[in-house]
């Protein structure tokens, strides 16, 4: 937070615009097939090496085999296994999930990032106020009105996100309250619509003035540092798998992300992940092996809408931004009660997602229990220091 370093296009709508490009340069590039509405299993790896992927093409109902000599995971991250998130409805751990069945190495899984200040209405989605916000100006207030972060660090609003989530979740504690307020009404009314246009827009269809009315705010979870491992160059710990983006662990985040470095993560390893695969094709001996699943049992009966909603809300209490040795054993016995799914196959794609989540929300609490410090994104009642012989990674592998 030390220099502007972020690159601001049409106001607050750099990622919007990142991907607009993005998506009509893939359009336009005839050597692009994009598949919509297709759903991947599983990687198919035989003796540590990936030769593909096998997906679910959910429009005529049928499982698809591809092939690939490289097969790149750019699945985004797990926030909605959370039930106060940021993240689009997709970013469900997918990627981290099938690349872990599949025996590749995952890392860092007990670091996620509570954003502090996400809009908090009821009715609302649950929409991000950028960080800017802060670096523009604007104050964090209790319910009672009082600037509480100086309290809490000497940067106040500018604090590290961590700080800032369990300062304001205290705050909410000691009001009673369920939100605190973003206030930039001090600032100029001018500079505010140059600068935030989308957040003024979304604010302005719930009735929000924010150049006169302070924003209800909460924390929600954001976004995940750990992932798949990879190294500085995209591989992961399987032959042939490449990850890059929020799936991905590359170790360049620690333990509590800066803002806008996913942007970063994302371009500087996807183009790393070109330049390398050009070196491994040189190589490449060409296989054709085949594949079955002939372990899985029959569909169970199960009521996975009701225990997508458990899920999401226990994650929430017991391995959210405030965690304990005693909550996170309530979510691995969670996990373990129904662990039995894992022996079961499914009629859906929505509940092969559910599966999915169940995976990676362990991981999660495993990672969680394991780590006896408090360190970034990762914050334990019962742990509240960190400590240097905890300067090192949790890595899982099947």
């Amino acid at each position: 937070h030390s220099q502007r370093r972020i690159l601001h296009a049409s106001g607050d709508a750099t990622g919007a615009e990142i991907q607009r490009v993005l998506t009509m340069r893939v359009r336009e590039d005839e050597r692009i097939k994009v598949l919509e509405n297709h759903y991947v299993v599983d990687l198919l790896v035989r003796e540590n090496t990936c030769y593909g992927v096998l997906a679910y093409d959910r429009e005529n109902e049928e499982y698809r085999v591809f092939r690939g000599k490289v097969t790149v995971l750019a699945t985004g991250g797990l926030g909605r296994i959370f039930e106060h998130n940021t993240n689009p409805e997709i970013a469900t751990g997918d990627g981290i999930a099938i690349a872990f069945r599949a025996g590749a190495e995952v890392m860092d899984m007990e670091f996620i990032q509570f954003h502090p200040t996400v809009l908090n209405l009821p009715g609302a989605p649950r929409f991000l106020i950028s960080e800017a916000v802060r670096g523009e100006g604007a104050y964090l207030r209790n319910i009672q009105g009082q600037r509480f972060m100086q309290r809490y660090h000497d940067l106040a609003e500018l604090a590290p996100r961590d700080i800032v989530v369990r300062a304001i979740l205290k705050e909410m504690a000691g009001t009673g309250s369920n939100k605190v307020f973003l206030d930039l009404t001090h600032l100029d009314p001018d500079l505010i619509k140059l600068r935030f246009p989308n957040i003024m827009k979304t604010c302005a269809e719930y009735q929000l003035d924010i150049t006169v009315d302070p924003i209800p705010i909460a924390p929600a979870a954001h976004y995940m540092m750990g992932g798949v491992k990879i190294n500085l160059v995209g591989e992961t710990s399987i032959k042939g798998l490449y990850a890059c983006g929020e799936v991905s662990c590359p170790g360049v985040h620690g333990a509590n992300r800066l803002a806008s470095n996913s942007l970063l993560d994302g371009l500087v390893f996807g183009g790393r992940i070109v330049e390398e695969t050009k070196h491994f094709l040189q190589d490449y001996q060409p296989r054709h092996l085949e594949f079955a699943c002939d372990w899985l049992l029959k569909p169970a009966k199960t009521d996975y809408a009701d225990l997508r909603r458990k899920l999401v809300v226990m994650m929430g209490e017991k391995v959210g931004p405030v965690r304990s040795s005693e909550g996170m054993r309530e979510a691995l016995m969670f996990f373990d009660q129904w662990s039995y799914l894992r022996r079961h196959g499914v009629d859906n794609a929505e509940q092969m997602e559910l599966k999915n989540m169940l995976q990676v929300g362990e991981l999660v609490a495993e990672a969680a229990l394991a780590r006896r410090e408090s360190r970034g994104g990762h914050y334990r009642v019962d742990c509240p220091d960190a400590y240097q012989r905890w300067q090192k990674h949790i890595i899982f592998r099947r």
